[in-house]
């Protein structure tokens, strides 16, 4: 069989895609606002094109994401089938699945460069870490001390604290002890929409008086006027993450920040839309002079790397939200390591993508 010159270089040049399901196991049971998790679910989008090949991680969040419907695994096998489709009917056709859409980012990176390097830079040259916060994971008191204690010797001078599983009073005499034995640290909290609408300006206050740094998500999202009114009135910089999740326009993340104008923004690609939808959270952000920072959303190493690499090239200061690729037992064997409080690309160090085989 012949074709002609110009249908025989379109099928030559067709993209092959297909998606593969993992489970991540955690090393403990990792406590959050939403239960106790045991292991993790990702979906990882594989692209083949003449010799080159491309890999993407869309980490689903059941039970946070507004994507955690029943046709999730359908929207990916679409995807395999329309891959070569414009990029931007098919990221038009994704803007409701973030971690779809940022997967897709990835893999298309990965495969332009047929390499894990999506964004080259002194961080993928191992000249440069990126500075992250320690995170404190939700338990009983003893667990967060011991986990404090851990990342203090590792000499993290950030650390971000869960809080919600407990009484508010039981964590905050832990914030109080942990202020007066390491008074130098910086203290984040993460209420997880913990506290209720009329006590928060209250509770706000008093973790103020302790010198707290800033406290994530204080009261249950939706609340636009109660919120606006706690960012105007606390004595205590509010960050917000969980209240951005499902608006991917950008009028409406302008209208939100219109609103509620939060004194900082935590941005996690696989809940706002990929590099693309985060960056246009970054752009309103700063027209509006508020703070943000990048934080991971349990990816495996594969995302993880991702995230840091556009991270990096960001050039924030602030200790960003970087560190869970850890947490796992079977994570993807990558060249991402920990020294103290940096996350570094160590050149030493291979990808072993085999594990994304295994049942």
């Amino acid at each position: 069989m012949t074709f002609p010159l110009r249908e025989l270089f379109y099928f030559w040049s067709m993209i092959q895609a297909q998606v593969s399901k993992q489970y991540f196991r955690f090393k403990r049971p990792a406590g959050t606002s939403r239960g106790v998790m045991f292991e993790k679910e990702s979906y990882f989008i594989t692209l083949e094109q003449e010799g080159s090949s491309g890999l993407g991680e869309c980490s689903l969040l059941r039970g946070l994401s507004v994507e955690d419907v029943p046709d999730y695994e359908k929207k990916l096998h679409w995807l395999c089938q329309h891959i070569n489709d414009e990029k931007p009917q098919l990221y038009e056709a994704l803007i409701t699945y973030p971690s779809i859409y940022f997967g897709l980012e990835q893999a298309f990176l990965s495969l332009e460069r047929d390499s894990p390097i999506l964004f080259p830079s002194d961080f993928t040259d191992g000249k440069a870490g990126i500075l992250i916060n320690g995170l404190i994971w939700m338990g009983s008191i003893d667990f967060m001390q011991n986990q404090l204690h851990q990342k203090i010797s590792q000499d993290f001078a950030c650390i971000k604290l869960k809080i919600g599983a407990l009484s508010f009073e039981e964590e905050y005499r832990l914030l109080k002890v942990v202020r007066q034995e390491y008074p130098k640290i910086e203290l984040r909290v993460d209420a997880n929409e913990a506290f209720s609408s009329d006590e928060a300006l209250e509770k706000l206050s008093r973790l103020a008086a302790i010198g707290i740094h800033s406290i994530e998500q204080p009261i249950r999202v939706g609340q636009w006027e109660t919120m606006a009114m706690l960012c105007r009135q606390t004595p205590l910089p509010i960050a917000l993450d969980e209240e951005l999740i499902g608006l991917f326009d950008s009028h409406a993340k302008q209208e939100f920040l219109n609103a509620i104008n939060p004194q900082y923004l935590i941005l996690k690609p696989s809940l706002c839309g990929g590099f693309q939808g985060t960056q246009e959270w970054i752009t309103a952000a700063k027209r509006h002079n508020i703070g943000w920072w990048i934080t991971s959303a349990l990816e495996s190493d594969v995302g993880l790397s991702a995230i840091a690499q556009w991270t990096y090239g960001l050039s924030n200061p602030l200790p960003q939200g970087l560190g869970t690729g850890a947490l796992y037992t079977n994570n993807v064997p990558s060249p991402l390591i920990m020294k103290g409080d940096r996350l570094w690309y160590d050149l030493n160090q291979t990808w072993d993508l085999s594990v994304l085989n295994q049942k």
